[in-house]
């Protein structure tokens, strides 16, 4: 039972004792005593006023003075205004802590039994991954974590968009611009050299565009017109008729793509459990818009092309199949929604896109609701804002994006720099260096953008992000090879210990205290933040976590206290402390160092 809902239940007893009456317990509120009074925990009185018919400070004082009388476990009480500020007994606290020592595994939740798919990354292959996938990858798998730890089943999953109109412009750039280029002629990594030739059709478009201008064609013309995109146009109709040439151009560049892609992931150390292509699934979504034009769901226009019309639920008509027979990203997503659902019996699903995409997951639901599923109220997009840079937004046709694989470069080498400058890298092996530069980094990137909001713009600052002080991934990370030296220092000495160390009447600092009152609230942040889909929930709990302990550590002599009671006491409260920042800081991704 947590603290909060003891005080619920003993309150609930005292009111009933004292005023004669049962009161609800969701009447009742409790929160952590602010820093700035005395208590450890508060229960709010003014929703108990009509109960008392008194003041508030005489219906708290009441109150504390039953709790106090009646409860071993509460010795003391204040009454601020409206609210009742509660003190645990020591060996309340040592109880707490002692459960905390001893768990396994503590933050892991109960299992569930609910399968729940995460699908993230989803990229196109015709570009490589930049700063704005960065993001989504690392928000896809931490929330996935995230999910485990609260106990559901979870499954990891990609939908590479292998196929479409963006596919077709990248190789057609290439067959008539790159003589042959190929990632080894080049010395480029695969999917590099395949966005690339997506600007340089870009280029061209742009180009032939203003040709046609200038000529006299009204610029909407133009775009439609353009040769180069009628030449892409034509090569997605070929590919979708499977013409052997288009499809093999199409395996081929897509393998460049691919290998590039697994080598990103693996620096930025997400995985899947499987991966969807667009090729293989947009047919099922074809099938489904033939069931809902037989249902009267869809409508076909004199052109061939069919659309839902959702004008009467206060949206737009949508269009699911061109006129030439082509699907749109709609079709697919229909199409794969239904192969999902009936494939893993899904109890929720949840697609990780950005907010620019709000409207599309709007009607998805909707038009699987019209065509009776009644699953697609399981359907959870998880829409997070975007990423900016200082000087604007990025823009990929344009190639102005920050490369993923560039800015993990350039993030280890900071790590590198920092650490130097730092003198944190005494007696280590060039191969320790590397190592703990990479976790330094990782870190710092994946703390940085995990800490925000996952709804929330956030600004990207990568030297910002690799600072070692403040709410960064490396504060924790210092944190924690801090406490493994105490510890291996401890050990030097001799000096052993364990949960047999915390008895009933150890005596506890107000720190001590407050460093348990916020380990103790771990799984319930781990609850929080995985109903709010919010990893930024954990990011800022161990930060508040890490905190807490250097300050204990600069006001506190642990190594060299005199009393060996007091000191085992004090070395497995640091443990416990490195284990849930350990625990928490692996929802995110990020490991942590022993030596820094």
């Amino acid at each position: 039972m947590t603290p909060e809902t003891f005080i619920i239940a003993k309150a609930s007893e005292a009111i009933q004792a004292l005023y004669g009456v049962e009161i609800n317990p969701a009447q009742m509120q409790v929160q952590i005593t602010r820093k700035e009074f005395t208590g450890d925990y508060t229960l709010v009185v003014f929703p108990l006023l009509k109960l008392s018919k008194t003041t508030p400070e005489n219906t708290g004082n009441a109150i504390g003075e039953w709790l106090k009388a009646n409860v071993a476990e509460i010795d003391g009480y204040n009454t601020v205004k409206g609210f009742l500020n509660i003190s645990f007994s020591t060996a309340y606290w040592n109880r707490m802590f002692a459960e905390i020592a001893a768990a396994e595994d503590y933050g892991q939740l109960p299992s569930t039994g609910k399968t729940i798919m995460v699908e993230y990354s989803s990229p196109n292959t015709n570009k490589p991954l930049h700063l704005g996938h960065i993001r989504n990858n690392l928000l896809g798998w931490s929330v996935a974590k995230l999910l485990e730890v609260n106990g559901h089943n979870v499954m990891k999953v990609n939908l590479v968009n292998d196929r479409g109109i963006h596919i077709c412009k990248s190789m057609y750039a290439w067959k008539v611009l790159g003589n042959g280029e190929t990632p080894q002629s080049s010395g480029k990594k695969g999917d590099h050299l395949v966005g690339d030739y997506y600007v340089a059709f870009n280029n061209l478009y742009k180009k032939e565009v203003d040709e046609l201008v200038a000529g006299g064609m009204p610029e909407d013309e133009a775009k439609k017109n353009a040769p180069s995109l009628k030449a892409a146009q034509e090569m997605l109709f070929k590919w979708e008729q499977g013409d052997p040439e288009v499809v093999e151009l199409w395996k081929t560049m897509n393998g460049w793509v691919y290998e590039g892609f697994a080598k990103t992931y693996d620096d930025l150390g997400i995985s899947f459990d499987r991966t969807y292509y667009e090729s293989q699934t947009y047919l099922f979504g074809k099938s489904l818009v033939q069931k809902g034009l037989q249902e009267g769901v869809f409508e076909t226009e004199s052109d061939g092309s069919v659309w839902c019309d959702l004008t009467s639920d206060g949206l737009d008509r949508k269009l699911l199949l061109r006129g030439d027979g082509t699907s749109v990203y709609m079709t697919q997503d229909l199409g794969t929604a239904e192969q999902r659902f009936k494939e893993y019996s899904l109890d929720e699903h949840i697609y990780v896109v950005g907010n620019e995409q709000n409207y599309h997951f709007q009607v998805l639901k909707l038009i699987l609701g019209k065509l009776g599923f009644s699953w697609a109220d399981y359907i959870y997009h998880l829409s997070y804002g975007m990423v900016e840079l200082p000087e604007g937004k990025m823009k990929s046709r344009e190639g102005t994006v920050v490369d993923a694989d560039d800015l993990i470069s350039a993030m280890y080498n900071t790590a590198k720099e920092t650490s130097l400058e730092l003198g944190k890298i005494d007696n280590m092996s060039e191969e320790e260096q590397d190592a703990l530069f990479r976790m330094i980094s990782l870190g710092a990137l994946k703390y940085f953008i995990l800490k925000v909001d996952p709804k929330k713009t956030m600004l990207f600052d990568p030297k910002e992000s690799i600072d070692f002080n403040g709410n960064t991934g490396p504060f924790i990370q210092y944190t924690h090879a801090r406490i493994k030296s105490i510890l291996r220092k401890a050990a030097d000495k001799g000096v052993s210990y364990g949960v047999a160390d915390i008895m009933p009447d150890s005596v506890l600092s107000p720190k001590e205290v407050r460093i348990i009152k916020i380990l103790n609230t771990f799984p319930a942040k781990v609850a929080e933040a995985g109903d709010a889909h919010s990893p930024a929930v954990i990011a800022n709990y161990a930060y508040e976590l890490a905190k807490e302990f250097n300050q204990y550590y600069h006001d506190t002599p642990i190594l060299r206290e005199e009393n060996m009671a007091l000191l085992r006491y004090r070395l497995v409260l640091v443990e416990s402390i490195a284990k849930v920042l350990s625990k928490a800081m692996s929802i995110l991704g990020i490991t942590l160092p022993e030596r820094m």
